[in-house]
């Protein structure tokens, strides 16, 4: 029986990340999870390391979104972005970039 409930554990966890992915409702306007980060320092870093298609696709999205945002209207439903198919395609280079922030900032009080 303890074997069991780490599979119902993770797939309640699951049920509820998907759940709260689709209520935050950016997918409806076709917005991917990393095109709602707040644009600091570090996030403007990050999107002038990634791909220029990818950045691209990126601009084409929020765009979008902008314009549906202002019509308050949101894409039919075939066009939301799924949860399943939501790519964390800025976090990695994020990540980058805040480690190589902190390892300088280090460097820099010694």
């Amino acid at each position: 029986m303890a074997a069991r409930a780490p599979v119902a554990s993770g797939k309640l966890l699951a049920g509820f990340q998907k759940w709260y992915y689709n209520m935050c409702g950016f997918n409806k306007i076709g917005l991917m999870r990393d095109d709602t980060i707040h644009e600091d320092s570090d996030v403007k870093e990050a999107l002038r390391r990634i791909p220029e298609l990818t950045y691209n696709d990126r601009m084409f999205r929020v765009k979008r979104a902008l314009d549906l945002s202002m019509k308050q209207q949101i894409l039919p439903k075939d066009q939301w972005i799924k949860y399943e198919e939501d790519v964390h395609y800025l976090t990695p280079y994020l990540d980058e970039v805040i480690r190589e922030r902190k390892e300088k900032e280090e460097w820099m009080k010694k």
